[in-house]
């Protein structure tokens, strides 16, 4: 059995997730609760936590799984329930995944500095950047500090950071990261064209660049993009 604020925040949680995706915030929680402090509510996590109600996401900030519902779900913040009918029986007979919190965030290498311009050096991995899952996919990700202007127009700026899934294949048309001759990288538009590998920048005042098959290897398609503003 477990105690009224107990139930009241394994509810708000569960409710917050089916409604938004996102676990509600400590904040939201002494809120809803009523409670004079984060204190009570890190208390109550932990005792719902132990005994298998939820758990804390690993490596992810401010994560929250409800893994299971209380069986006595009475209460302030038990919902109605309505009429069973035959159909609402047979959803409710179907398993149900449990929300996951769409903030958990995911520490990805970064790579440096990438150009969307004239290619440059690339770099080695010399630190991490947090990252929120829902801006990654399925696969390895990586990311790259964009510099230049030649990706503009596809809404790539200089300063920001191009997350990246880590792959060797791409469409004509996919941006991509590209190797150039084994020790230069760029962000570019894949074309192959007349037997030739096409990398096209997305701004008008900069030229296509040519390159042969072997001169150019794929590491990476764009996945999504971080902008910070100052």
């Amino acid at each position: 059995m477990l105690t009224r604020k107990q139930h009241e925040l394994i509810r708000f949680i569960q409710t917050r997730l089916e409604e938004t995706g996102v676990s509600p915030s400590f904040e939201e929680m002494k809120e809803a609760l009523d409670l004079k402090s984060k204190s009570g509510v890190h208390r109550l996590i932990s005792a719902l936590e132990e005994r298998g109600f939820i758990r804390r996401l690993p490596n992810r900030a401010r994560a929250l799984e409800v893994l299971r519902q209380p069986e006595d779900a009475t209460g302030p913040m038990a919902r109605p329930r309505a009429a069973a009918t035959p159909a609402a029986l047979q959803r409710a007979a179907a398993p149900r995944p449990a929300p996951v919190a769409a903030n958990d965030v995911v520490e990805v290498p970064l790579h440096g500095r990438i150009a969307a311009g004239a290619p440059i050096e690339a770099l080695e991995s010399y630190a991490t950047l947090p990252v929120p899952a829902a801006l990654l996919g399925a696969g390895e990700h990586y990311a790259l500090e964009v510099s230049g202007d030649s990706m503009v127009e596809a809404g790539i700026l200089d300063g920001d950071f191009a997350l990246i899934r880590r792959t060797d294949v791409a469409r004509d048309g996919d941006i991509v990261v590209a190797l150039v001759r084994g020790e230069e990288a760029t962000l570019k538009y894949l074309h192959r064209e007349n037997g030739l590998i096409r990398l096209d920048p997305a701004n008008a005042a900069y030229d296509p660049q040519f390159y042969r098959a072997g001169e150019v290897q794929v590491q990476g398609k764009l996945a999504g993009l971080l902008r910070r503003y100052h």
